[in-house]
């Protein structure tokens, strides 16, 4: 009896566990005029069939959308999309040029790189994922040696 009872209670927490994880999750730190910034992560998919990203919200912003960048006619573009699939057995990484959380109209002006990001993501098995990410201030990319900024040229 008791190692029926043992192998229910087994079988009841399995079922519970999530097949998804997030790791290395941030948002972008804002400068003070800026209403929107964006949250960026990478999401495993442990589990044997395909899933997506389909819904977010924050505690930060009153609007959380899921986004891509497409190169379009010579122009980058952002657009919303209605999902983000995250394939059986793979990860789909969230990065700035590329699929991403959009965090619009910003509650707290501006987020700053000692604030904490509180994230619900519902995904299309129906899990639901609440995690805390903290806010980097980061240079998108910015290599400041190729940049023409020649200080020592300027005149007074």
């Amino acid at each position: 009896m008791k190692k029926t009872l043992l192998s229910l209670l087994l079988l009841g927490a399995s079922l519970f566990a999530s097949s998804i994880e997030v790791k290395d999750g941030y948002a972008r730190a804002t400068p003070p005029n800026l209403p929107n910034s964006a949250a960026f992560m990478s999401i495993t998919n442990n589990s044997d069939k395909d899933v997506a990203l389909v819904w977010a919200k924050s505690n930060v912003s009153n609007v959380a959308e899921l986004h891509t960048h497409d190169m379009k006619d010579g122009v980058m573009k952002m657009y919303q999309v209605p999902k983000i699939d995250i394939k059986a057995n793979s990860t789909t990484t969230l990065q700035p040029g590329g699929f991403h959380i959009m965090l619009i109209d910003l509650i707290k002006k501006p987020l700053t790189s000692d604030q904490t990001v509180t994230l619900t993501l519902g995904f299309s098995n129906k899990e639901e994922m609440t995690l805390t990410i903290p806010v980097k201030t980061v240079m998108n990319g910015m290599n400041m040696n190729k940049m023409n900024m020649n200080h020592g040229n300027m005149k007074n």
